[in-house]
């Protein structure tokens, strides 16, 4: 195996601060929910929560905390771990139905009896604010307008903010998970992107020899650790977004010596997870613009799914 002289290696990682541009997202969004409640128009932000997860009813408190920073309405619904299918459908039912609810979302992941494909499949894909329908699945595929997953969506305007070219770059993206590493492999080889990627999953033989050549590294495996210093070319830029809650408290996928190498750097907290709720939170409002204004607010959808 080819060794990086520790003399290559930048002195330390510039750290990609995703609390500060989310807040900007956030400050933005409150205006333009502000302009749409001069219309009587409310944007409001439905949660279904099942189960008793602990990361998953922390995630989803974030997500409320954030709609009243902004002015979105929201509201929460829970089941017990013990829901039916029947339930859960019942409930998704009731949330499509509801006017005061601009778009919603099915926190994943859902407990083993329950079907996480049936569940987003009944989602009204006009209120569909993480942007996994099958059918907004689809437009993303073609390029159609469609709200974006809320992930793949944070990690692209954290790498624009920070000035990262991605256009031609040599991308590698740990990881073909529904909610990040496939959907963004799509959204960085859309027109207006061309990035080059290389996806890897766990039947990759070597999977460090793709993200040495890497110029951006995104982990996205929930594998703790998994990302080490003689993984990444120095000074390329790379993203830690998986999640492993173990007994040493929650550890990213990329191990924080990968700092004395890259040279921009997303750790485990304060990077993409702070840009995700805030991206959530722009489906949730671009949905409201899209009904008031027709077919400039689509214009504008459409311009973000090309990016």
């Amino acid at each position: 195996m080819t060794t990086i002289a520790e003399a290559d290696y930048p002195q330390q990682a510039t750290r990609i601060d995703g609390r500060a541009l989310a807040a900007a997202v956030k400050a933005d969004l409150a205006e333009r929910v502000a302009l749409l409640h001069l219309q009587d128009i409310r944007p409001g932000l439905g949660t279904i929560l099942v189960g008793e997860d602990p990361a998953s009813h922390s995630y989803v408190a974030g997500k409320h905390r954030d709609c009243r920073k902004v002015g979105i309405a929201s509201q929460r619904v829970e089941l017990p771990s013990t829901a039916t299918q029947a339930d859960l459908d019942r409930e998704i039912d009731l949330l499509n139905r509801d006017d005061a609810c601009t778009g919603f979302i099915v926190q994943l992941p859902l407990p083993r009896h329950l079907d996480m494909h049936r569940a987003l499949s009944l989602v009204d894909p006009g209120k569909d604010a993480d942007g996994l329908h099958p059918n907004n699945l689809g437009k993303l595929v073609l390029g159609m307008p469609g709200p974006l997953p809320c992930t793949p969506r944070a990690i692209l305007e954290l790498l624009r903010h920070q000035g990262v070219s991605l256009q031609g770059s040599r991308v590698c993206v740990l990881g073909c998970g529904l909610t990040v590493g496939r959907p963004l492999a799509l959204m960085l080889t859309s027109p207006a992107v061309n990035a080059t990627v290389i996806a890897c999953n766990e039947a990759t033989a070597d999977a460090a020899a793709w993200t040495r050549e890497a110029d951006i590294v995104i982990a996205a495996t929930g594998v703790a650790h998994l990302v080490r210093p003689d993984w990444i070319r120095p000074g390329a830029t790379v993203l830690s977004v998986g999640l492993s809650r173990t007994i040493e408290g929650v550890l990213g996928d990329v191990h924080p010596d990968v700092a004395s190498v890259a040279g921009l750097l997303s750790e485990t907290t304060g990077g993409v997870g702070p840009m995700t709720r805030a991206m959530l939170l722009a489906n949730v409002v671009e949905m409201a613009e899209l009904n008031s204004q027709g077919d400039e607010a689509l214009c504008r959808w459409s311009d973000n799914a090309d990016e």
